[in-house]
């Protein structure tokens, strides 16, 4: 199946601003583009793209003072298969890849080091593995009460569970916390996510955000926010967390006076 994804950013910049921006689909996904998923600028401006130290594709430039236009719109195909059950051993340690390491160690939103005591409390008797990351999203799922409201960009794993309130990068950044206690690499991703099989009324559109563990000898993905298999799930970055992954970080003051997100399934006319 085909979905018709994108977004519109408008921001208004007081001062020419230095932005970075992590708004393309994900090169594992680029093979499914039916149509580019090409950064527009308005007014257009010079800029240039580098990878950064997790692979992702980031866009930089100087935005012009006044008004702002960021806009993307693409055709991407997808399986529509819902997100696959993980049925996976814990990894060892001593077995984890050299590269996966970092995702085993505390971060700035994911401070995994304060919930040591706390997660074998919690999860020691689960299943290690598959069984036991599921144990975890299950908990987190009921832990946390959603709400676009409770959205803070400053709040930690450690808050998020004082607090039992957030939006989908606060069940993410939790998650994440516990399965790091638990050695258990885990990385934060975002990216579009359909709404194919909920029922109405739906949200408003927005980017999502999960994690994938290291289980196994692979990545797998885990979603404690719906905690529940997904169709539609397009990547556009990983990274330890929310920090290293932001739509866009800008260098100067600004206001964000538009932001709209889609990801629509298009109708088979067939």
């Amino acid at each position: 199946m085909d979905f018709r994804a994108g977004f519109e950013l408008k921001y208004h910049f007081p001062n020419p601003t230095p932005v970075v921006s992590i708004l393309n689909i994900h090169f594992s996904r680029v093979s499914d583009l039916a149509a580019p998923d090409h950064l527009v600028l308005e007014p257009s401006v010079e800029v240039c793209g580098y990878r950064d130290s997790f692979g992702n594709w980031c866009t930089r430039f100087l935005a012009p003072a006044g008004m702002f236009r960021m806009f993307s719109d693409f055709t991407i195909r997808d399986s529509g298969l819902p997100d696959a059950r993980v049925d996976e051993r814990q990894t060892p340690v001593e077995e984890i890849p050299a590269e996966a390491i970092v995702y085993l160690l505390p971060s700035r939103f994911c401070d995994s080091d304060r919930f040591q005591d706390l997660a074998w409390q919690l999860f020691g008797s689960a299943t290690p593995g598959s069984g036991r990351v599921q144990a975890i999203c299950d908990f987190v799922h009921r832990h946390i009460e959603f709400g676009y409201h409770h959205a803070r960009v400053s709040r930690t794993a450690t808050e998020t569970y004082q607090e039992g309130r957030g939006v989908c990068r606060d069940y993410a950044h939790l998650a994440i916390a516990f399965c790091r206690a638990l050695n258990i690499p885990a990385r934060y991703c975002t990216g579009y996510l359909s709404d194919v099989g909920t029922p109405p009324p739906l949200p408003v559109g927005d980017f999502a955000a999960w994690f994938e563990a290291y289980l196994g000898n692979g990545w797998y993905t885990f979603d404690p926010r719906n905690n529940e298999p997904k169709i539609g799930r397009f990547l556009i970055a990983r990274g330890r967390d929310a920090a290293d992954v932001a739509i866009t970080t800008t260098f100067g003051p600004n206001t964000l006076e538009v932001f709209r997100v889609w990801t629509d399934l298009i109708a088979d006319e067939t």
